[in-house]
């Protein structure tokens, strides 16, 4: 059976879930900033914005207004 193909977000928030795992990106450590990781990931604004999200539901980082996302919880 073939996998089915996966939403770009999704994609997107388990590299960055594996980077958080690995301690690439440590416990309260920023992640970039929307416009930075369009460039990194090669992706549009909106999947950023939707995999941050997808992010926080999973509860690994958290968003304050005006400071950033950061790393509150390894997966």
């Amino acid at each position: 059976m073939t996998e089915l193909p996966r939403y770009a977000y999704v994609v997107l928030a388990d590299r960055i879930a594996a980077d958080i795992a690995s301690g690439t990106l440590a416990l309260g450590a920023a992640l970039p900033g929307e416009r930075a990781m369009t460039e990194i990931y090669s992706v549009s604004i909106g999947t950023v914005r939707r995999a941050v999200r997808e992010l926080r539901d999973r509860g690994l980082v958290a968003t304050l207004p005006a400071k950033g996302t950061f790393v509150i919880a390894a997966p």
